[in-house]
């Protein structure tokens, strides 16, 4: 099994709609993309904050995980929080 996870830190002034539209697209990815085992995300319930929103998403294995990154919905979804996002984060690790 694989774990994908990403770490955002949105520029200043991004507003609740748009971390509301960003979590409606990711809500909607799992029922369109099969290679997607479990996907959970959210923002950072930290005073801290050291980043705002996490994605965490479990794949079979690479293979699984090439699929999901090349996916046209997949890649909509990435352009947008690139969009929001002053620094990304995003680690794989087997297990």
């Amino acid at each position: 099994m694989l774990e994908h996870i990403v770490l955002a830190k949105f520029k200043a002034g991004v507003k609740g709609e748009q971390i509301a539209e960003l979590r409606k697209m990711l809500a909607a990815l799992p029922a369109t993309i099969p290679e997607i085992k479990r996907y959970k995300f959210g923002e950072d319930v930290r005073p801290e904050k050291t980043f705002d929103f996490a994605l965490v998403s479990t794949f079979e294995n690479e293979g699984a995980v090439k699929g999901y990154l090349d996916h046209p919905k997949h890649i909509i979804v990435a352009k947008y929080i690139r969009s929001l996002a002053a620094s990304l984060q995003i680690m794989d690790f087997e297990y």
